[in-house]
């Protein structure tokens, strides 16, 4: 039996005989021999639905980025060499799986190839007649010399993704800058400042060789903790994300897609200088992206005229001379992936005056550069990777033609900021699909819709919290489930939240949570002079209760600094862990694994609006934004979150604090998913509070630590 070397879950791409394009999931399994898919998770003695015998004549096409119904896809292509309509088209929804799925496909070929190499019937010393290394008879030999020189060392897989750019594409991350006629060279920059750690270079050339209204390109270059692969896929999103950290950008979709790594865009400006007497600015550009060997990645910008795309009502169409994005690794700092961002561009704004206006051009351009410190801070304050998410795809954007009714109520909807996506049919793949049918994932019941079956999965939810007497347990916050009761809690209802669903990791949906993990059955509210840690020490808390009738709880000890310090402990209480579950893992695994898990929804429904636009309702890993400490006790976990540890939160804090008396706050806790395994998200627990008042904070009496042990 063929050893498994990778499986999972992947897209398959390709299209119909009436010619509409598809994409389906299925299971595909690689094995030392074959790669094979089926509908859903093989048991003993299933037979895939398609194979393809994977050996040395098989190759690995990269087929770059293809766009379907709204999803962004990875693309690639198996296929035999010798015989090419022998192949299977497989999709990622991102691409470091894309990429590990390259790899691996690529081990099998070139182990193959080894393993052939050395089998003594073998001729391991003859030349054809040109010299180069073959076998005795092209017709007799497994591999053709004509087509592979077998006879070399193992090969060396590329990692790069995308071939050289168009002609017309000038790629200023190359030393190589001989065969640029106007400008001499590209190597020479000064720094001219830094703004929000960024350094900002500007190129020294020769000014006479540019337009009058063209400045000189300039580049912001900064550090961003996230991986290549991370920033990559959130550069390229033109969906409603890219609002959250490009402050230049108002409006993108895509007019035509010329390959899998080249597309012509369509891209609104917004700019804050003088935005009541300044036209607003549109681009309509190239942009080509391409994974070296290295894992860096290039992203660049070229203008470039589209039939349609052309000039826009209202708008003043500037020119890209040359721009985008060189990402590149550099060495992990403290266990975190670190990459350095460069972002150049040199762009003309166009308009009669600009020209006359210098400071305008340089102000919109630093505008613009100064979405790398955006992306810094959007991964310091997010719970994970981005995806792809589709674009709003521009039609008949023809110029010198009146605008009829439809077309500017398509134009209206087109520039609302959202995800309103205009369908049409999308690259095709020469392929035919194995059925036309969209079958259920695997555990959804026959007929029902996916979504329908997998919240009814998590409502059931695998066992019912067991009962739990919540007499014994008490707080100095007390419980009342009246809505228009005041300086109080209750439980807040667990499927206003949304957390990952089962199927997150292909197509980023999420769905109500469902039932909690864990009972919430106490709820305190300390003040002191001095900061309270491991609060779990205190006689007749919670956890010590919790503990005397043999279960497990969790306290979430929120810290709020200031002259005065205050803690809102929550206590969260089951029966015991599951051993090999997610959350036992999380409870007994160490503070870096406990970092990258512990996720916070917060939410407040009722309150002014600076106070909601300032919490927000994103999920938020507060290891990453905070400085948590974890206390694992004999029978409980004490987790305590420094937010005076982040200067953006005591921002917030500051405004939250103020109006606390008018708030209502809702706040779900829980462990991130992040694997197939560990999907679907389930809450740890959720709670509701209200009106808090300052003054209804008690000083706790803490007991010696050393009373209280912990591991």
């Amino acid at each position: 039996m063929s050893k498994v070397v990778y499986e999972g879950w992947m897209a398959r791409y390709g299209r119909r005989k009436i010619g509409r394009s598809y994409i389906h999931m299925r299971y595909f399994v690689l094995e030392t021999r074959v790669l094979g898919y089926y509908k859903k998770k093989p048991q003993e003695n299933m037979i895939p639905i398609k194979t393809l015998a994977i050996d040395g004549n098989c190759r690995v096409e990269d087929r770059g980025l293809k766009m379907h119904h709204g999803n962004t896809l990875y693309v690639l292509c198996i296929y035999n060499k010798k015989e090419k309509h022998h192949r299977l088209i497989m999709a990622a929804f991102n691409i470091q799986e894309a990429l590990i799925w390259k790899e691996k496909i690529e081990h099998v070929i070139d182990k193959d190839v080894t393993e052939y190499k050395e089998d003594s019937s073998f001729p391991s010393k003859l030349e054809t007649e040109n010299g180069r290394p073959g076998s005795s008879s092209d017709h007799d030999s497994r591999y053709s010399a004509e087509e592979e020189e077998i006879s070399h060392p193992p090969l060396l897989r590329r990692t790069t993704m995308g071939n050289g750019p168009p002609e017309s594409v000038y790629d200023w991350t190359r030393d190589n800058v001989a065969n640029r006629d106007q400008v001499s060279s590209r190597k020479h920059w000064r720094l001219v400042r830094c703004q929000n750690g960024l350094r900002i270079f500007e190129e020294l050339v020769q000014m006479d060789a540019l337009p009058r209204s063209c400045g000189r390109a300039m580049k912001a270059v900064g550090v961003v903790e996230a991986s290549c692969d991370a920033i990559f896929e959130l550069v390229m999103g033109m969906g409603g994300t890219r609002y959250e950290w490009d402050c230049s950008f108002n409006f993108g979709s895509l007019v035509d897609e010329v390959d899998g790594h080249t597309a012509i865009l369509y891209h609104r400006l917004q700019l804050d200088w003088y935005p009541m007497i300044v036209w607003p600015r549109d681009l309509c550009y190239v942009r080509y992206w391409r994974r070296n060997d290295d894992g860096s990645y290039v992203v660049l910008f070229q203008s470039r005229e589209h039939p349609n795309c052309g000039p826009q009502p209202g708008f003043v169409r500037a020119h890209i001379e040359s721009g985008g994005f060189n990402i590149s690794p550099l060495k992990s700092r403290d266990g975190k992936r670190r990459s350095q961002v460069q972002h150049l561009m040199q762009i003309d704004l166009k308009g009669w005056g600009v020209g006359y206006l210098p400071s305008f051009q340089q102000h919109c351009l630093l505008h613009m550069l100064n979405s790398v410190a955006g992306l810094r801070e959007w991964f310091a304050q997010t719970d994970g990777n981005p995806s792809l998410t589709g674009m709003p795809v521009m039609v008949g954007m023809q110029p010198n033609r009146a605008p009829s009714k439809r077309s500017k109520k398509f134009q209206e909807i087109a520039s609302q900021p959202g995800d309103n996506v205009i369908n049409r049919p999308s690259t095709m793949i020469d392929e035919e699909s194995d059925d036309d049918d969209e079958d259920p994932l695997p555990g959804q019941e026959p007929g029902a819709s996916r979504r329908e079956t997998e919240v009814k999965l998590m409502s059931l939810d695998k066992e019912p919290l067991e009962n739990i007497d919540l007499s014994v347990f008490s707080g100095n916050l007390r419980k009342d489930d009246n809505e228009k009761s005041r300086d109080c809690w209750r439980i807040s209802e667990a499927n206003n939240f949304r957390v990952r669903s089962r199927d997150f990791l292909y197509d980023e949906s999420k769905i109500p949570a469902g039932k909690h993990m864990m009972a919430l059955v106490a709820v305190d509210w300390f003040k002191d002079v001095k900061r309270m840690d491991h609060v779990a020490r205190r006689k007749g808390c919670a956890v010590q209760v919790a503990a005397e009738k043999g279960l497990f709880s969790i306290a979430i000890n929120i810290q709020v600094p200031g002259s005065t310090n205050y803690s809102m402990v929550f206590y969260f209480v089951m029966k015991g862990l599951v051993p090999g579950s997610l959350l036992q893992r999380f409870v007994d695994g160490d503070d870096e694994f406990r970092n990258s898990k512990f996720k916070l929804i917060p939410s407040v429904p009722k309150g002014s609006w600076i106070v909601r636009q300032s919490v927000g309702a994103k999920p938020c890993l507060l290891g990453k934004a905070l400085d948590i400490t974890y206390i694992r006790g004999p029978s409980y976990l004490e987790i305590d979150v420094d937010i005076g540890s982040s200067t953006v939160a005591n921002g917030v804090l500051g405004i939250v604090c103020g109006a606390i008396k008018t708030l209502v706050v809702d706040m779900a806790f829980l462990v991130q998913a992040d694997t197939l395994d560990e999907l679907p998200e389930r809450l740890i627990g959720a709670v509701r509070v209200c009106h808090v008042e300052l003054s209804s904070a008690i000083t706790p009496v803490l007991e010696d630590s050393s009373s209280a042990p912990a591991e």
